[in-house]
């Protein structure tokens, strides 16, 4: 147990260290990917998601702007990707692996062509050639093959949300390369921007100076040739410091609970700071049940499991709400529970207590027959 309040803040400074206050910052991509993927009717496909950092990045998966989830069954969400078994015509489209931490994010984007080899062995001659590259889909009048834009850089452009705070720099870049030579354009949501000065090799790259909250926005480049078009877009936040102090702080949640026994409890962490938190959920586990929990930290003499955290969603106020949820409470799911929430600026923590009640004995009444005396007639 612990003896006072200032323990317990020594104990989850020190998680800190270990949870977030090493952090080499936002997720990063390990190994570039291809961006295409073609998948047989009725085969297994898998979209892999490589991506690293410190803290470990939540991972999130979208189809055509919809969330994937568990209720896919044909879908299996893994921490190395997203894995489609039994591909049908209609799982092809835009899918998109979102990670974040509290230090930023990444997306990589992939176009899932499904195709019937059956179907195309039927319709197509048999002498028919071999179809072209997708890369190189005409020529110029020079007998030169064309060839689709392709980004030669890949690894400058991992990072695209970005936060600064004001006053700061930021350079954006889309280095290309196809044939013919393409040109670039740069947009700033829906307003094309002046090109950059400074000639054809600074057209590449966007500076933007001195920032102010006002250039808050998605900017977008556009790569294109007579082959064919890539883009590929920044956001772009600009962060108004406030007082440092002040950058991450905790509401009243969570707050004490009771629950009966097989029942669902919930807490809620709501966490008000500058840019976005990382919020992890905790639980101080008793002495002699260390080893009932596969994630489990010590700290100063004490135990914590590290709870499965979900997504941290922002809310219209500024603040950011994540919430966790203990399914068919049992007596050693009873104890205390802490949120915790870490940015660049510091942490802050807030903890409850959950109080699972005993199954309740069902009550009889026992009913005596007593004899009613006889009518008098």
């Amino acid at each position: 147990m612990f003896h006072n309040a200032e323990s317990l803040t020594a104990c989850l400074a020190a998680l800190v260290l270990v949870l977030s206050c090493e952090a080499k910052g936002p997720p990063r991509v390990s190994r570039p990917v291809e961006e295409r993927v073609t998948a047989r009717l009725g085969r297994t496909v898998r979209l892999p998601c490589p991506v690293e950092g410190d803290p470990p990045p939540l991972v999130l998966w979208v189809k055509d702007g919809r969330n994937v989830h568990q209720g896919w069954s044909r879908h299996r969400l893994a921490r190395q990707g997203l894995r489609i078994k039994e591909v049908e015509t209609g799982d092809a489209g835009a899918y998109a692996c979102r990670a974040a931490n509290g230090f930023g994010s990444i997306t990589i984007n992939y176009t899932l062509v499904v195709v019937n080899d059956s179907a195309a062995g039927q319709n197509r001659p048999p002498s028919a050639p071999t179809e072209p590259s997708t890369e190189r889909v005409g020529q110029d009048p020079t007998g030169q093959p064309w060839v689709k834009p392709r980004f030669t850089q890949a690894t400058k452009m991992r990072r695209r949300v970005l936060e600064q705070p004001v006053g700061s720099s930021v350079r954006l870049t889309c280095l290309a390369s196809g044939s013919p030579a393409p040109a670039v354009t740069w947009w700033k949501d829906e307003q094309r921007l002046a090109p950059p000065r400074g000639g054809a090799r600074r057209q590449w790259t966007l500076t933007l100076r001195n920032l102010q909250p006002q250039d808050s926005a998605r900017y977008t480049c556009l790569v294109a040739n007579s082959a064919g078009h890539i883009n590929a877009t920044y956001k772009v936040d600009v962060i108004v410091l406030r007082n440092s102090f002040r950058t991450l702080t905790l509401g009243t949640h969570p707050v004490n609970t009771t629950v009966e026994f097989g029942g669902t409890a919930s807490f809620q962490c709501k966490v008000h700071s500058d840019v976005k938190p990382v919020i992890q959920w905790l639980k101080r586990v008793e002495a002699g049940a260390e080893g009932r929990s596969n994630a489990t930290l010590e700290v100063g003499g004490q135990h914590f499991a590290v709870l499965p955290t979900g997504e941290v969603w922002s809310r219209p106020d500024g603040s950011y709400l994540n919430k966790l949820a203990i399914a068919k409470a049992r007596d050693e799911d009873g104890g205390m529970y802490i949120c915790l929430g870490a940015n660049t600026m510091g942490y802050s923590f807030r903890s409850a207590y959950l109080t699972v009640l005993p199954v309740s004995e069902p009550c009889f009444l026992s009913l005596r027959s007593t004899a009613t005396p006889s009518p008098p007639w």
